[in-house]
């Protein structure tokens, strides 16, 4: 999945993988206090800079394939479906209802039907002066 070839969503794993993430999901939706929510956050994505905000709702696929640089921020409904890596450099602020979608379904029809997935990898470079 991760290198982008094609995959099935119901892989045991995979689903196990996705179960996870809802738990995070549900704990850092819930939680009120920034500085609690910001450390739940280091523990769910794959990796962060020291300092990480995020306002809720938050849905991420799968969170550990998603890296965010120092001083990041994001806007109140940030969303990634991450099959597949999303890097986002330092000093990146993220409006409202900002989406990732890494993940991609076959364009011919026999193989859309028979129901695999692939992705392709997100880097966004955060350019300061």
């Amino acid at each position: 999945m991760l290198a982008g070839q094609l995959y099935y969503a119901g892989d045991a794993e995979l689903v196990a993988l996705r179960d996870q993430a809802r738990l995070y999901r549900q704990q850092v939706n819930q939680e009120m206090d920034g500085t609690k929510r910001s450390e739940l956050m280091k523990e769910w994505l794959g990796s962060t800079g020291e300092n990480v905000y995020v306002e809720t709702p938050v849905t991420l696929d799968y969170g550990c394939h998603v890296h965010v640089g120092e001083n990041f921020y994001a806007n109140f409904g940030w969303m990634v479906l991450d099959t597949c890596p999303v890097t986002i450099g330092k000093n990146a602020m993220l409006g409202p209802n900002v989406q990732f979608y890494t993940t991609l379904h076959p364009l011919k029809a026999m193989e859309r039907i028979a129901g695999p997935e692939y992705g392709a990898s997100i880097t966004i470079c955060i350019f300061s002066r």
